[in-house]
């Protein structure tokens, strides 16, 4: 399920804009779609644009929450309805790798690494028929040397694809991830320092506060690879979006909120995985929160990366191909 806001120059007042998160939230809460589904995939380039954001729009000189330093950020605009969606990134050498929950890959420079544009490329086959939305609902990625992996979330599948011409090599469809509630199932993919994966699902079985986890002793895409089940304990009231990989082997963990009376909120918290076993919990901490007055939206990818010896985190919103949400694409520096 996905949230975002208007874009700034339309408010006309804070009591606008919050009864617009209200809404928004009232429809996660329910999971129902604010938006109309993404129209036909097609292959193709489109422009983009990005407009400059800053971490708190009534106080621009603020640069810090927590243990994260916010460096840069942009709302990305698009001439192609195609753009959008985006649930999970990968950022690398000034490139950013995406993938839309409606099964499109997204390709496109970050600002002043390469020209504005962004290519889009369906993936050609998955679950089912593309013409339905629900088979190509993808969630989670991770991308290795050549190749991707990804969560389908209503069919609880890993695929793997390769990078270079989307071509599919192998799927599975594990057994400990097969009950996973339908809207609620493979959210969040992650591959530790050791080679083994973590998948997590946004909710739980029996609807409790911890989130099912699958910890996977090699590549999930594969038929057969041994796994174990565990659990996630995020911060209270919250749900798991998206995860990385910290320099140090810690996990770091994006997850997403709605309150009554706070709106749409954010948090960074990390975990750690050594020792994991079947039964475990991971236990996180939280180094940074985004909430009201602070730019925010469906916050729901995340990308970690090493520029000049600092750690630095990206964090993507999800628009949910609705004309009034936003694509975000913010930059922080971890520092703890």
């Amino acid at each position: 399920m996905k949230l975002g806001g208007f874009p700034e120059r339309i408010w006309t007042s804070r009591l606008q804009r919050g009864a617009f998160i209200l809404l928004a939230g009232l429809l996660l809460a329910t999971n129902v779609a604010p938006g109309p589904p993404p129209p036909p995939p097609g292959r193709g380039e489109a422009g983009l644009s990005f407009a400059p954001l800053a971490l708190d729009p009534d106080d621009p000189g603020r640069r810090r929450i927590g243990a994260l330093v916010f460096l840069e950020g942009w709302e990305i605009g698009s001439d192609s309805a195609r753009f959008g969606g985006i649930s999970a990134i990968h950022v690398a050498d000034g490139q950013v790798i995406a993938i839309s929950d409606a099964g499109t890959l997204l390709r496109f420079a970050l600002p002043g690494r390469g020209p504005a544009r962004v290519r889009l490329d369906p993936l050609p086959r998955g679950p089912g028929p593309a013409t339905r939305k629900s088979n190509r609902d993808t969630e989670a990625m991770v991308v290795v040397g050549g190749a991707l992996r990804i969560a389908f979330e209503r069919h609880n599948m890993i695929w793997r694809y390769r990078l270079a011409d989307l071509a599919p090599v192998s799927a599975a469809r594990p057994p400990a991830m097969r009950r996973w509630r339908g809207n609620a199932g493979a959210e969040a993919m992650v591959r530790l320092a050791d080679g083994r994966y973590l998948v997590f699902s946004e909710g739980r079985e029996d609807g409790g506060a911890l989130s099912d986890v699958v910890l996977f002793a090699g590549d999930p895409s594969l038929p057969g690879t041994a796994a174990a089940r565990l659990s996630y304990r995020p911060p209270p009231g919250f749900r798991i979006t998206d995860a990385a990989v910290l320099p140090d082997g810690r996990l770091l963990l994006l997850n997403r909120r709605f309150a009554l009376f706070e709106g749409i909120s954010a948090t960074l918290a990390i975990a750690d995985p050594r020792g994991l076993a079947a039964g475990a919990t991971l236990e996180a901490r939280e180094v940074g929160a985004l909430r009201a007055p602070l730019t925010v939206d469906n916050m729901e990818a995340l990308s970690v990366v090493v520029e000049n010896g600092r750690t630095i985190v990206w964090i993507a919103s999800d628009d949910n191909f609705f004309p009034l949400q936003r694509t975000l694409l913010m930059k922080f520096a971890l520092v703890e």
